[in-house]
């Protein structure tokens, strides 16, 4: 399989050539949503080769039973999964009664697929001779709605070369479909009802055991050469399926179109029994708008979105074409409208990590939203944690944690915990700190202090208090110590203070205390109603404070470095660089028990620390840290390389700084890690942001000022991009031998550039 097949281009994810060994590939890599949906790039009509079908439905879910050999006290009961939702894309295309089958066809000629990231839609065109020796030629577009996220449209072609030939179109809905990723083989869905009535069909289906209602919904019409044709279409349907069939005799040459208009109504902005009501309200406005006035509303919408999240590079493709893709795949994935929503890692490119939310939101997509999007979209993301805070606080004591203390899970759907991997669920405790600093990272850069009196300290006391009950006191040492944990790196289970862990526990418990003392002194209402409600004493945050002061951390003397955990220095040190590369990667070609005793780093863990905590370390200390762990650093987690980017840019070091970002930028394009096929990395497309923005870009807050350190890669002419911050939005634009600064907006803005003040104005070029 070749794994380099897409085409640079600076605005276009394009393939040529049908390679059925790519379509798996490719189904994850063209994938299309709007976040209240979306789906893997599967072809229209009927395809019999590999393949891997996927239709998601935003926050639509299923618990699916923990399946496990050994059942422990405190294991979550359920993996919630992200449903393969009933499919309504679907067109099978018969020509002289021969279906249309890329896997079966004599031949296929001229076949090229493309993502147009600008504009959001997906196109393939091809020519194919049928095993009936009739030649087509078949383009077709969709994409899904912006505008009216309920809905998505498909425009699709097919015009017979060599002889005129009786073509039929069979649009169709299916809820007889099944999840790739399944513990039990279970079904999870219920159809209820198929109903159809002139060239619309519907399906109402409920999920087993969560009962989300959904209906799914479509509605044809035909066209010879962009004329509309009426045809009364044969109907078939059954318990599960509806289609409608338009049969036309067409000519050589000719062009039979057919445009499907289809998509969801769910109970959770419906009306259980309004869905079928509302569905007919969509089509009826989108069927009346046509495709074509639908595609140009979709072209606008994303040209707002491009405005501000833009980032242009002059004179690499690769990297423009790396960048462009992931703050596409970001937007269609969440779009911050809907605050029950969150980011799934694969957001709807596939069942992989159940579609729930993750620490990776805290820790690395909470900036991308904050800086491209109004800063309410970052609040509800923090909303949605304090949301689940209850729940957080039954996950700690399921675990045998009292008094308030919160876990916050590894992985959910409603804020109950639903992974089911004991050492990574109840041992990588350090996604607590992520939550907390998320907090801290959103007061940091917008200034708005609100959200802490109003939620974030409730949290802050839950996550303070899991901190103080989870540390132990160790006689041996003298101090507070965190033993049975998995750090960010999960190359290595079960180790005793992580020093990543102990050093977030350590600053959650100081935030917090510091937030109880602001709120007290400038917000004394809420401050009375927090203590009540959380029953906290001023001795309990002594408590907490003395396990904060004496944290102990692992420290090498000879070195000069914090270990990453107790016992790292005993492992036998053979670098990646000695690593044979046809071992790798290790996690497909090595026993669990060989990685857990090897030194490799799965992601970022130490270093994950000096990037949150930059301030509190100088350079000379980064310096040593990542010249001693990025040489067994195998960046076999999507989270790795843009930390590695941010920080190598940070010393200086902009060939590693570049490779990490093209790495980072280009993970799920140049398929890295020998996994697309199983869906895209979200969250760490967040990553690959921050890896230019405040990597390259420098872009930090610091006492309250906006400050750059701009540097720039010696493979780029330029790059820009923008930042909306505080109701400012600036436009940074770094060339080799200076920095642009422009303003939108009504009112100067005083930023550090490379610690030197510069007050920008509207529509005053800035130059440095």
């Amino acid at each position: 399989m070749n794994l380099d097949y897409i085409i640079p281009n600076n605005w276009s994810i394009i393939e040529e050539g049908f390679d059925p060994q790519q379509v798996k590939a490719s189904e994850s890599i063209f994938s299309i949503g709007n976040g209240a949906m979306g789906q893997r790039a599967n072809f229209e009509e009927k395809y019999s080769g590999p393949t891997f079908q996927g239709s998601y439905i935003a926050g639509v879910y299923y618990p699916d039973k923990t399946r496990v050999g050994w059942w422990k006290n405190g294991y979550p009961e359920f993996f919630a999964k992200v449903l393969n939702a009933p499919n309504w894309i679907g067109i099978n295309v018969l020509v002289n009664n021969e279906e249309l089958d890329l896997f079966t066809c004599k031949s296929v000629k001229n076949f090229q697929r493309e993502l147009n990231m600008k504009e959001g839609w997906l196109s393939r065109s091809f020519v194919a001779t049928l095993q009936n020796d009739i030649e087509v030629e078949v383009k077709s577009t969709r994409f899904l709605s912006l505008e009216l996220d309920e809905v998505g449209a498909i425009n699709f072609n097919i015009k017979p070369l060599n002889s005129d030939a009786e073509i039929t179109f069979q649009p169709y809905l299916d809820s007889g479909i099944t999840n790739e990723d399944t513990n039990w083989d279970d079904k999870f869905w219920n159809t209820l009802n198929v109903s159809h009535e002139n060239n619309q069909a519907f399906i109402e289906a409920k999920t087993m055991k969560t009962d989300f209602s959904t209906c799914t919904f479509m509605e044809s019409q035909v066209f010879i050469n962009d004329k509309s044709v009426l045809i009364e279409p044969n109907i078939e349907a059954d318990s599960n399926y509806a289609s409608f069939s338009y049969k036309h005799q067409v000519r050589q040459n000719e062009t039979y179109t057919i445009h499907k208009f289809g998509g969801y109504t769910v109970d959770r902005n419906h009306d259980k029994d309004e869905l079928v009501s509302a569905a007919k309200s969509v089509l009826e406005k989108v069927t009346k708008m046509g495709f074509s006035s639908l595609l140009r509303i979709q072209k606008e919408a994303w040209a707002k979105i491009w405005d501000m999240a833009d980032i242009t590079i002059k004179g690499d493709v690769k990297a423009q074409q790396g960048i462009r893709f992931n703050i596409f795949h970001l937007n269609q994935t969440y779009l911050g409208t809907d605050a029950r929503l969150n980011i799934g890692p694969k957001g709807f490119t596939g069942e992989k990590y159940g579609g729930s939310t993750y620490w990776d939101t805290e820790a690395y997509c909470i900036p991308f939203y904050m800086a491209t999007k109004d800063q309410s979209v970052a609040r509800n993301l923090l909303t949605y944690r304090y949301e689940h805070l209850d729940k957080a606080i039954e996950n700690a004591e399921k675990l045998g944690f009292k008094n308030g203390a919160a876990l916050y899970p590894m992985v959910t759907m409603n804020g109950e915990e639903s992974h089911n991997e004991w050492e990574i669920t109840f041992e990588e405790i350090h996604r607590n700190g992520a939550i907390a600093f998320a907090i801290f990272n959103y007061y940091r850069y917008t200034g708005d202090y609100s959200y802490i009196p109003e939620k974030g300290l409730e949290v802050l006391i839950g996550i303070a208090r899991f901190w103080h009950q989870r540390a132990s006191f160790s006689t041996d040492k003298n101090k507070y110590v965190i033993l049975g944990v998995t750090g960010p790196n999960e190359y290595e289970n079960n180790v005793n203070n992580n020093w990543y862990t102990n050093y977030i526990a350590q600053w959650c418990i100081k935030y917090a205390a510091e937030n109880i003392e602001k709120v007290e002194a400038e917000y004394s209402t809420d401050y009375t109603r927090i203590m009540n409600k959380a029953k906290l004493s001023k001795a309990e945050i002594e408590e907490w404070l003395d396990v904060a002061e004496n944290m102990y951390f692992p420290y090498s003397e000879k070195h000069q470095i914090y270990l990453q955990q107790d016992g790292f220095l005993d492992k036998e040190l053979i670098t990646v660089e000695d690593l044979p590369k046809s071992l790798r990667p290790i996690n497909q070609k090595w026993s669990w028990d060989r990685i857990l005793r090897s030194p490799y780093i799965k992601q970022a863990d130490t270093l994950q620390g000096f990037y949150f905590f930059e301030d509190d370390f100088t350079p000379e200390e980064l310096e040593r840290h990542f010249d001693f762990y990025e040489p067994f650093t195998v960046h076999e987690s999507s989270l790795s390389p843009c930390v590695h980017s941010i920080q190598a840019a940070k010393l200086d070091r902009m060939d590693q700084a570049y490779t990490f970002y093209l790495r980072t930028s280009r993970l799920d394009i140049d398929d890295y890690n020998h996994e697309v096929h199983e869906g895209l990395h979200i969250t760490s497309m967040a990553g690959t942001w921050m890896s230019i923005v405040e990597g390259f870009g420098g872009m930090r807050v610091k006492n309250d000022k906006l400050t750059f350190q701009p540097k720039i890669p010696k493979q780029w002419e330029a790059y820009s991009f923008k930042v909306n911050f505080r109701n400012h939005t600036v436009k940074v634009n770094v060339c080799q031998d200076q920095t642009y600064f422009e303003m939108e907006g009504d009112s100067e803005l005083q930023i550090l550039v490379n610690d030197k003040p510069i007050t920008i104005s509207p529509n005053n070029m800035v130059q440095v």
